[in-house]
């Protein structure tokens, strides 16, 4: 485990913010900061939990494009983009896209989580939750909000540290790139 999480690491690290042809020219606006990394990563096989205690992981998603957001309840950034993060699920979500967010922390609960998405209004998103840290560990990261742009084949093609308006046109655009690869 802990040899993954240094590979991943260092393979972040070392990405190639502009090497993705379909990707780098999107890097504008509210995807500015986004690394696009110059081979695609693999994807922890972790698992995450439902609010009724089910297990997942992000094989389940493998087929369609993901977008992963890691974030806690507690973190202000994480607060102030959960709407627009909600919004893109609700405008983009679909057959072949999904937006999956896990409370990453390791103390959120499901009533926490519950209670949160009730008082932002979040209506169309998963309530997923790593109550053991491991998922945010294994991408190596050292803060949150993250999120983590997952190809058709369960690849991590893209990840943006910090918070992002992604119901933007830009992130919209990156979306739709990632959608319309491997067609």
């Amino acid at each position: 485990m802990l040899r993954l999480i240094v590979l991943y690491t260092a393979l972040a690290l070392s990405a190639n913010i502009a090497a993705a042809a379909d990707l780098a020219p999107l890097r504008t606006g509210e995807m500015k900061k986004l690394a696009v990394f110059s081979a695609p990563l693999p994807t922890p096989t972790l698992p995450f939990t439902d609010e009724a205690g089910k297990s997942h992981s992000l094989m389940d998603y493998r087929g369609k494009v993901v977008l992963l957001n890691l974030w806690a309840t507690w973190c202000a950034p994480c607060r102030k983009e959960m709407p627009d993060i909600d919004a893109l699920a609700a405008a983009e979500a679909g057959p072949d896209f999904a937006v999956l967010t896990v409370a990453a922390s390791g103390r959120d609960t499901p009533e926490k989580v519950a209670n949160f998405f009730a008082r932002a209004g979040v209506t169309h998103l998963p309530r997923f939750i790593d109550s053991t840290e491991r998922l945010a560990r294994a991408f190596g990261l050292v803060g949150l909000p993250a999120t983590i742009l997952i190809d058709r084949d369960g690849q991590v093609v893209a990840q943006l540290m910090g918070p992002a308006n992604w119901s933007s046109p830009e992130a919209k655009a990156v979306i739709a790139a990632l959608r319309a690869e491997g067609r």
